[in-house]
């Protein structure tokens, strides 16, 4: 397979699709052996912000029906792009997509930086990003924060929010250019600004502010480019790293 034939592949909602579940898999079982529940216990924001909805609709039945709908719709994406396309997938290629998420997150933290230090005439380090009411947590529990975060920021910000945002634009009657830029440069903004909200929010700062937005921009650039779950992810990945640090 050319790169070029991988980069296309890769992007198919299939394999996008797929590639993120491990996920899934790994942030709803760590957190379940934590704290025993699918909603108690310290958990990622966005996926609070998710399941809160469900919850207040329908209390136990609606977490039920976001559960039933979020794997629903998965499988669904999954199998329509499957039956489209018709060819085996290939284990291979979700190990290179692997290895590519791996290599943007070791570059993620430090690019990120530089951008924010040559934006700001000096920024935060990675060091100080991860020194977060969430950095004095078990390591256990940042470790479930940093793959909900990977997971669940990702669908909210990436899928839900610029896909909502490109839609708004292209409603608009702007080029279609000019609708993605607006989607990734707003959903950015958003996805920074929802690092300070809640008891375990930073506190906040304006070059932490700028740190995340520019890591906002990155990633919603790398969900427009190469898909959710490599997205997903290197988001997750880079997580991790810190909470390892």
């Amino acid at each position: 397979m050319t790169l070029q034939n991988y980069f296309a592949t890769s992007r198919q909602a299939r394999y996008s699709v797929l590639f993120a579940f491990p996920l899934l898999i790994l942030y709803e079982g760590l957190s379940a052996l934590l704290s025993g529940s699918a909603v108690a216990g310290v958990r990622n924001g966005a996926d609070v912000l998710l399941k809160t909805v469900f919850l207040s609709l329908g209390g136990r039945w609606g977490l039920l029906v976001f559960g039933v709908l979020f794997l629903g719709i998965g499988g669904w994406i999954v199998w329509r792009d499957q039956r489209q396309r018709r060819g085996p997938l290939s284990p291979k290629l979700f190990a290179a997509m692997f290895a590519e998420s791996l290599v943007y997150a070791a570059l993620f933290g430090q690019t990120v930086a530089l951008l924010t230090t040559w934006l700001l005439q000096g920024g935060p380090s990675l060091m100080s990003v991860a020194q977060s009411p969430v950095a004095s947590l078990p390591i256990g529990t940042q470790l479930v924060v940093s793959l909900g975060a990977g997971l669940y920021e990702e669908l909210v910000f990436r899928v839900l929010l610029v896909s909502a945002l490109l839609w708004l634009g292209v409603r608009l009657g702007w080029r279609r250019p000019v609708a993605v830029g607006f989607a990734v440069v707003a959903s950015a903004l958003i996805f920074s600004a929802f690092h300070y909200i809640g008891p375990y929010g930073d506190a906040f700062s304006m070059p932490s502010f700028t740190f995340r937005a520019i890591a906002g921009l990155l990633l919603s650039g790398l969900y427009v480019m190469r898909g959710f779950g490599i997205a997903a992810w290197t988001h997750a990945l880079y997580d991790v790293g810190l909470a390892l640090l």
